[in-house]
């Protein structure tokens, strides 16, 4: 046990409290570990009684903002002594940035301030304290730049971008109001996630502290109405105990393994000498795995943390829609990482949190030919300048591809029987241990020379195998039917990408003119359009004709189909539009057989309605369509243009047309309840005079008419009581009947609007 405080490291640089040295003397542990230690327990301690006796129906949303934070504070202090000011100070410049420049460019600007922040922290701990393991405050630094940039994106969507234009992801994370000081230091710096994590983003945190993050998470899974039942808050306590035996476990694996294989004596002249190839690449894989032991005890810790505290609560599971998920901000899968079968599978599985944060800031916002480069340079740079950081990195990305090429050449011959599949599986899991430990023990032991002396004693083989398998086993890679196959769908998956465009905005026009005509056509009316096509080449060279819908992608040789069958095979479509409901059926006709689908309905449920068809060179309207296509890409833009202006223009008209069937609802409505005051109450009919105007200046012998003939001018006639019942009930038939049309056109272009959106 005396060992640990060295293997950990030394305590020169700490700042933090010493109050419990002698502790740490009897326990044979550093310092600095055992105030963390202290702070990780008191706070599982304290997020009971935050969640128990704070909850959000007893106290207000701002004592609880308050009381996390001043916790956090103290526990910064306790831990970092001085250094803590910096915990402070990095959100407080970056709130300023936030409080004054344009959302446009804010999320930009916070993350050059927090990088630039962090970085010299990094640099600083670099120069005064080289290579050490101590606790120090580049930990919480690097969660709070987390939170403080995914903020400042959260706020530029919000503020600055349209809702069809998010992810989902950065839907349910935009923000429209500015965080005031309390809300944004309380996120920074509240106690759950202040030393080790997790990251959690802004809004979660926010509905987390308001008491709403319950019903969310229920309202988006659950198996039942919330409205017609009572939501109870589910207990965390059964996650809590699990996450924290299983911190305890790894805590123990830890310092029973650190003392047999610590990480240092690979900087040994003397283990380097005496150390054969085998025993090198045990230690490595042995090594880093007591390594990673410690990070599994901090991220499960922190995870009971915060969900002792209520925080964390992720729905229920989709397979009963009973059991409660507290994984929303967990780090860390540690079976799924020690016993993947390759890297991938592993690097999901770890720092989950942060590779969230890489997503979230980097991945989706920029082109995807330069968004793994550009996540691989930030996460280098959040994490540090250590050259084994860079090593790691380097030799982990040459990894994979490796693997991806190995995995393409011999999973295929492991596929025959179960008992040769289960082999692959185990096969493939020993060899990622020592891939692992192999790519990633410069992370851990930080410096260059000594990891380069370490890969030179294995003669860097695994480095050499990979090159081996990307440059030389990569070109025996079969390319069997298969292969032609996937290369085959992903072409033209990458053409619908292509068109989509096209083919949906000529949708929607289509859409929309059926919907204006059917205004003036009984239900039921059918009108009849044409269904775009589009050239694609086959990979023989001949062209073919592609359609829209659920069989898009087949491909036909038009050489092979005559005349006769073309005529035959030709597409008609009948939307039957229901100017009420506004859905839409569509009959297909084929080869004398009629099929009838839903544009409300998925595509299987329209079983493939869409079908394909080819053409000869005889059809006029189809060869303008594949010639225009066949130009590439200054073609299909072109085409794309006209069909957007048409559409354009298309969408004017059925607006013109919606309204001047409004107002003229509207003005025939008014006249029809337009009641003049010398009528008492009379129906005002306007009427042109014909014809004979005898006996029209004498009484009616139904009452009294007052009416001047034969000037050509409107007649105003009274109805007397005897017709006064059957008069009222027409008028107010007639009103009912045109405030329902006149419903139905307001609806419509909402509708419409809705569709274009889509």
């Amino acid at each position: 046990m005396q060992q640990i405080a060295t293997i950990i490291g030394a305590n020169a640089y700490y700042d933090g409290s010493r109050v419990f040295t002698w502790l740490a003397d009897m326990c044979g542990l550093s310092v600095d570990l055992v105030n963390f230690l202290i702070t990780q327990f008191l706070a599982l301690i304290l997020a009971s009684a935050f969640r128990s006796y704070l909850h959000p129906s007893k106290v207000s949303a701002s004592t609880r903002h308050a009381i996390g934070l001043v916790i956090g504070l103290f526990f910064g202090y306790f831990c970092f002594g001085q250094q803590a000011i910096h915990i402070a100070g990095l959100p407080a410049v970056c709130y300023v940035v936030i409080r004054t420049q344009n959302p446009q460019i804010v999320q930009r600007l916070v993350m050059v301030v927090a990088l630039f922040y962090l970085s010299c922290i990094h640099l600083h701990r670099q120069y005064y304290d080289y290579g050490s393991y101590s606790l120090d405050i580049t930990g919480p630094l690097m969660i709070i730049t987390q939170k403080v940039t995914s903020l400042a994106f959260s706020i530029h969507d919000g503020f600055t971008r349209e809702m069809k234009d998010l992810t989902q992801s950065q839907q349910q994370h935009a923000i429209r109001k500015l965080p005031s000081p309390l809300e944004f230091f309380s996120y920074t710096l509240h106690f759950q996630g202040l030393m080790a994590g997790p990251l959690v983003f802004y809004k979660d945190y926010i509905d987390f502290i308001e008491g709403c993050h319950i019903m969310k998470q229920t309202s988006a899974n659950a198996k039942y109405d919330i409205e017609k039942k009572i939501v109870h808050e589910p207990s965390p306590v059964k996650a809590v105990v699990k996450k924290v035996i299983a911190s305890l476990v790894c805590a123990l694996i830890f310092v029973k393994f650190a003392t047999i294989y610590p990480i240092k004596t690979m900087k040994d002249d003397g283990f380097i000498a005496s150390s054969g190839f085998f025993y090198s690449l045990w230690y490595m894989m042995m090594a880093t795995t007591a390594v990673r032991f410690k990070y599994y005890f901090a991220w499960l810790m922190a995870d009971a943390i915060c969900n002792n505290s209520g925080l964390g609560f992720n729905g229920y599971d989709e397979r009963d829609g009973v059991t409660p998920r507290w994984d929303m901000l967990s780090n860390i899968q540690v079976l799924e990482f020690e016993f993947g079968t390759n890297f991938r599978n592993c690097i999901n599985a770890w720092n989950a949190g942060t590779n969230r944060w890489l997503r979230m800031v980097v991945f989706e916002r920029v082109p995807k030919r330069y968004g793994t480069v550009l996540t691989f340079s930030l996460s280098a740079l959040w994490h540090g300048f250590y050259p084994g950081y860079y090593m790691t990195f380097a030799t982990g990305a040459l990894i994979v591809m490796a693997a991806r090429i190995a995995r393409k050449l011999f999973r295929p011959a492991f596929q025959g029987t179960a008992g040769s599949r289960v082999f692959y599986d185990v096969l493939t899991c020993l060899v990622t241990r020592v891939f692992m430990g192999y790519a990633t023990f410069p992370f851990v032991l930080l410096e260059f020379k000594a990891s380069l002396r370490m890969y030179l004693n294995v003669f860097m083989c695994l480095h050499l195998v990979a090159l081996i398998t990307v440059f030389i086993l990569s070109k025996y890679v079969p390319r069997g039917e298969g292969s032609r196959q996937s290369a085959s769908a992903r072409s033209r998956t990458k053409l619908k990408a292509d068109t989509d465009e096209q083919t949906a905005s000529a949708g929607s026009r289509r859409s929309d003119e059926s919907v204006g005509r059917s205004l003036l056509k009984p239900i039921g009316a059918t009108t009849t359009t044409v269904v775009p096509v589009e050239s694609m080449e086959s990979s023989n060279g001949t062209g073919g004709i592609r359609f829209r819908g659920g069989e898009n992608g087949r491909r036909s040789d038009p050489s092979s189909v005559d005349s006769t069958s073309q005529q035959q095979q030709q597409q008609v479509i009948h939307d039957v539009v229901d100017p009420f409901c506004l859905t839409t059926s569509t009959t297909t006709t084929i080869n004398g057989n009629h099929k009838k689908t839903d544009n409300f309905l998925s595509e299987e449920d329209n079983n493939n309605s869409a079908t394909i068809f080819t053409t000869n060179n005889n059809n006029n309207t189809f060869n303008s369509a594949t010639s225009t296509t066949a130009n590439g890409k200054s073609g299909s833009k072109l085409t794309r243009e006209r069909i957007k202006e048409k559409f354009e223009q298309e969408t004017r008209n059925i607006e013109d047309f919606i309204d001047k069937t409004v107002t003229g609802f509207v003005e025939l409505k008014d006249d029809l309840m337009r009641m003049p005051d010398e009528t008492n109450g009379g129906l005002y009919i306007p009427r042109k005079a014909h014809g004979s105007t005898a006996g029209l200046n004498g009484n009616a012998a139904d009452g009294n008419s007052n009416i001047n003939a034969g000037n050509g001018h409107p007649i105003t006639t009274t109805i007397t009581t005897t017709n006064t019942s059957s008069s009222n009930a027409f008028l107010k038939k007639e009103i009912d009947a045109l405030n329902a049309a006149v419903q139905q056109a307001n609806v419509l272009p909402a509708v419409l609007s809705n569709g274009h959106a889509k």
